[in-house]
Formats: C-alpha cells, sequence, structure tokens
C-alpha cells in the first residue's frame, strides 16, 4: 500500500499539471496541506453528479481525487472540487509577503494553501458565515500561523488591503468594498451569476486604469449572502452581454455609458478593454 505522503504528492502532481501553473509552489503547497484535516472525521460522503457516495472507510486516501465532499448536506456546503481550486489559485499567483482575503472559506482547506504560497511574510484572512464552519477553520487551520478566520459578513464587512481576494460564493456583483479593498496590481477571482442563465467565473486585475476583468469560464458556486441578488434597478445581461465584459467600475467614479454590458447597485460592468492589444 502506498504510503498516504506519496498519494497527496501525487494528487497535488495531478492537480496542478490540470491548472497549468508555472509555479513550483502551487505543487507544493496541495502536497504539503492534507485535506483530510478540514473535512472532519470519516468515513466521508462524496458527491457523484447527481448522486452521492459514501467512502468505503476513513482512509484518507479517499479523498485524494477530484471530488465534492460534503461539509454541510442541508446547506449544501461541500470542500469544493480540487480541479477547479488548483486552476483558479494557480492563476491568482500568490507571491511571498502578499496579503490575501479569502472569503467562503469554509473549513479552511484552499485557505491552508494559500497561507503557504504567501509564506514567507505573507497573510490570509479568511472570511466564514456559518459560525459551525468559521469555528472549525479556526481549529484547523491552528498550525498555519500566518492565516486568520473572521466569523462575519465579508459583504458589510471591511476587508482588510488585500493583494488577492479569493471568493468562493457566487454574487450578483462583487461589492464596492471588495474592489477599493484591492491594492494597485492587486487580483480578485469572483463567480459572477446576475442571472441563473448567466454563471461565470471572472478574474481582476486592479491597474493604472481601473478594474480589468476577464470572465474566464463558466461557474458554479453557492449564493453569497447578500450579494447574490440583483435589485430592481439592475441592469442583467445575456450570457454574451456578460462574457464581453472586460473592466468593472464604480458608479462614484464613473457613470455608466454606452459599453455597460451590466449594472448592479454602485458597480456597472463594460465592454471597453483596459488592457490594450490582443488578449492572451
Amino acid at each position: 500500500m502506498a504510503q498516504i505522503e506519496d498519494i497527496r504528492k501525487f494528487y497535488a502532481r495531478l492537480l496542478v499539471a490540470h491548472a497549468g501553473s508555472p509555479d513550483p509552489r502551487l505543487e507544493a503547497a496541495f502536497a504539503e496541506v492534507p485535506r483530510e484535516a478540514f473535512l472532519g472525521p470519516g468515513p466521508w460522503t462524496v458527491i457523484a453528479g447527481n448522486g452521492k457516495v459514501t467512502t468505503p472507510s476513513a482512509d484518507p486516501a479517499h479523498v485524494y481525487q477530484n471530488v465534492l465532499v460534503t461539509l454541510d448536506d442541508d446547506k449544501g456546503i461541500n470542500n469544493g472540487e480540487p480541479f477547479l481550486h488548483a486552476m483558479w489559485i494557480g492563476k491568482l499567483a500568490a507571491k511571498p509577503g502578499e496579503a490575501v482575503t479569502h472569503i467562503g472559506a469554509g473549513t479552511g482547506y484552499y485557505t491552508a494553501v494559500l497561507a503557504k504560497l504567501v509564506l514567507p511574510g505573507g497573510t490570509v484572512t479568511g472570511f466564514e458565515l456559518d459560525e459551525k464552519l468559521a469555528d472549525l477553520a479556526r481549529k484547523n487551520l491552528e498550525a498555519y500561523g500566518n492565516a486568520t478566520v473572521v466569523h462575519g459578513d465579508a459583504v458589510t464587512t471591511p476587508l482588510p488591503p488585500s493583494d488577492i481576494i479569493y471568493v468562493n460564493a457566487g454574487v450578483a456583483a462583487p461589492p464596492a468594498g471588495w474592489l477599493k479593498a484591492l491594492r494597485p496590481g492587486g487580483r480578485m477571482i469572483f463567480p459572477w451569476r446576475p442571472a441563473e442563465r448567466v454563471p461565470l467565473a471572472v478574474m481582476v486585475i486592479r491597474t493604472e486604469k481601473g478594474f480589468a476583468c476577464d470572465p474566464f469560464m463558466r461557474s458554479w458556486f453557492i449564493p453569497c449572502v447578500g450579494a447574490s441578488l440583483a435589485d430592481s434597478a439592475s441592469r442583467i445581461p445575456t450570457r454574451e452581454q456578460a462574457a464581453r465584459s472586460r473592466s468593472i467600475w464604480l458608479v462614484q467614479d464613473r457613470a455608466p455609458d454606452d459599453t455597460a454590458t451590466a449594472i448592479s447597485g454602485d458597480v456597472w460592468f463594460s465592454s471597453e478593454d483596459l488592457h490594450p492589444g490582443p488578449r492572451k
């Protein structure tokens, strides 16, 4: 039987190969953080399509696959798909010394991976609205001295100045406070769901010109409490309009114009590209 360390290393290698990240530290982080430590005692319930399967034992080898593991079945909360998270975290390209805010930290597994990636000198602040999950995340992250957990509402609570904001709950639009919390050069990934038919993952970079954005793939996450419903004054985009978005603006900085692809409260999306030249 292979040792769990070998299984974890192979799992990490698969994740990073799928993510296409050039950063060897990403593989090392996933190889070092024990996923089973963030799932509660096994056996575990694994989501398989529209069904669920229980692992045959509490052997941690069962969770080192690209599977969703249930954390709170009643609320539809799971540990997240490793391939997707490895891709997104790799895309954010965390560097040593950076400050990360993780919104929707759950029990802290991907928070721990981010904490590894910003060492030395970096910090991670995880926000979790569910009190039970926040308590578990605090306990799970005790060994990670640069990670802290806030039991609170990231929509209404001011975020710390951040080089990276990693959002794991779907929003109709990112709250203005999230954009303002990004430092120059800061990056944010959030699941954008302005309508049921428009589930997209969006990468944001704070540039000198403004907030450049790229809707780079389809994505679905559970709704973010307090930010998942569009108000009656919103301009809801079609999937095609949403996919054309290339920048995000605060209404206080610039009123929506004929480039607007979506409008939601004090934030709007534009087709104006802040990165001149061909897009990759």
